[in-house]
């Protein structure tokens, strides 16, 4: 038997088949219809590819905006919410977009977030206030959750097993480029045009991707249980007869993420973390915490099923990726603020620095698969984690003052490991789930990696505010503006050890949780409900 053939089954699924992780089913032949299919895939993955840009950027291209929005609008003390605001949109949306995607079909919910991104844009275009362009950024990331979930949910329906690190990798390099190159492109339409038009490019991008989803992306009937034959490729479907949207869970998971993340990303910024704000809005998440649980165990058809976490194979895999977005936190926030404090680079020039990461992490991601056809998916994630908490921990490391090839060397290595870690899982918990349950997975594992950012931001912002105050008052400093070089490069140090900490706490939850083979279904089982 080939070292990758897994078997088992899951909990809540059936009909399940031994077969290899490359995507072959020994003696099975392939079925017109099917994902596999090549016909017509083109220009649905550039309109997949257009909206995973759309997504990346708008979470990046604001920042170095902020002083011309400001000028214009005011507004300073409450800025901070263009950002936060638009990640709790996308982040307490992702599971019931995964959800709809699932009862409904993937096209109608993609078509959906799409109109409403790009209602958003046009509104934020429009804005006359500050708060009116915090409102619209919330609007838009209501459809830019449905943008994340659903793109990456269709990929995996495109494509089979042996195929999807090939797309995988693709919008890997196409999100990390747009999320790099988002702080440039604002900050040329800010200074060279208005900054408008940082919402305006929008439209016509946007327009296209939803010229190519509506054109292109053809769902197959459903009515059965399977495609039907000749269809264009397309994961989606008709809505399973009898279908029902648990309304009360969504709207209870959407107010419990907004507490929840909002006691995360401004605790310690707009008030104290110990502050009666913190503590009320911890508590209220806290309480409606238990409210959704006991909504969800008795809802027909749950946004967030227990089998989610009841499964060995997906709970290891949303805890593992909940550490890598803590982990992330250390070089997009931090690294870049090292590499203008201590190593004296400006901006553009820090830039260039992290986005070392970006170069390495596509072309591991692609080549991940001749790794885990061997060693399978929790051994190739376990030894890309690994490799990432060593350089990690190679950071503070580095000498002070060093060169700024150091860290970028780093940033290679680093994104190198973690395209070794972050897509075989993706690929493989998408791999254990059929048709009808891909959304919700894949949502669940999105929604923790940008739960385990809000939460890396809090902790590790925290680490760093401790580490600088000590030093001012080792100091007998009054002004943040005095703090040397070297007390900058100390705190970035610990939060980097703080992430390698975050490394091995997911290497310790594949090695203890995860099946040491996950149970894949073949194309057949996938597509079935």
């Amino acid at each position: 038997m080939h070292p990758g053939v897994l078997g088992g089954n899951v909990s809540g699924t059936a009909g399940r088949a031994d077969r290899t992780e490359d995507g072959a089913t020994p003696g099975g032949p392939h079925r017109p219809g099917t994902p596999t299919a090549p016909r017509g895939r083109g220009p649905v993955v550039a309109a997949l590819m257009t909206g995973m840009a759309l997504a990346a950027l708008d979470g990046t291209i604001v920042s170095t905006a902020v002083p011309q929005i400001v000028g214009d609008l005011g507004g300073l003390s409450v800025f901070s919410w263009l950002f936060s605001g638009y990640l709790l949109a996308v982040t307490v949306t992702l599971p019931v977009y995964g959800k709809l995607s699932d009862t409904f079909g993937r096209k109608p919910v993609l078509i959906a977030g799409i109109v409403l991104f790009l209602t958003g844009s046009l509104l934020c275009a429009a804005a006359w206030s500050m708060e009116s362009l915090i409102a619209f950024r919330i609007v838009q990331g209501l459809g830019g959750g449905a943008l994340q979930g659903t793109v990456q949910t269709i990929a995996a329906d495109l494509y089979p097993l042996k195929e999807r690190p090939r797309i995988q990798a693709r919008l890997s390099t196409v999100w990390a480029a747009s999320s790099v190159a988002g702080p440039a492109l604002g900050g040329l339409l800010a200074g060279y045009a208005d900054w408008r038009w940082i919402f305006l490019v929008n439209l016509p991008v946007g327009g296209v991707a939803l010229w190519l989803i509506v054109r292109h992306l053809a769902e197959p009937d459903r009515a059965g249980a399977r495609p039907a034959a000749g269809a264009r490729p397309g994961a989606g479907a008709r809505p399973r007869a009898g279908a029902r949207v648990d309304w009360p869970g969504a709207l209870a998971i959407f107010a419990t993420g907004t507490l929840l993340l909002t006691a995360l990303v401004q605790g310690g910024v707009a008030w104290p973390w110990l502050s009666p704000p913190s503590l009320a809005l911890f508590a209220g998440a806290a309480a409606l915490t238990a409210v959704t649980v006991l909504i969800e165990r008795r809802a027909a058809e749950p946004i967030i099923p227990g089998w989610v976490w009841r499964r060995r194979t997906i709970a290891a895999v949303n805890l593992s990726l909940g550490a890598l977005g803590l982990l992330m936190v250390a070089p997009t926030v931090f690294l870049p603020t090292y590499a203008q404090s201590v190593l004296g680079l400006g901006p553009i020039a820090a830039g260039f620095v992290l986005s070392a990461m970006t170069l390495s992490w596509p072309i591991t991601a692609a080549l991940s698969n001749r790794v885990y056809n061997r060693i399978g998916f929790r051994l190739t994630a376990v030894t890309g984690m690994t490799l990432a908490v060593l350089v990690l921990l190679a950071f503070p490391l580095l000498p002070h003052p060093g060169e700024p090839w150091q860290p970028a060397l780093l940033m290679l290595l680093l994104g190198a490991a973690l395209g070794l870690f972050q897509l075989p899982l993706i690929v493989g918990v998408q791999s254990t789930v059929p048709w009808a349950e891909r959304g919700t997975t894949t949502a669940s594992v999105l929604f923790c990696r940008q739960v385990g950012q809000s939460v890396g931001a809090a902790v590790f912002g925290a680490v760093a505010n401790a580490v600088l105050s000590t030093r001012l008052t080792e100091g007998g400093l009054d002004d943040p503006a005095a703090l040397t070089p070297a007390a900058v490069d100390t705190a970035v140090e610990y939060v980097f050890a703080g992430a390698a900490a975050a490394g091995a706490l997911a290497v310790a939850v594949l090695l203890t949780l995860a099946p040491r083979r996950f149970p894949v279904l073949t194309d057949d089982d996938r597509t079935t409900t």
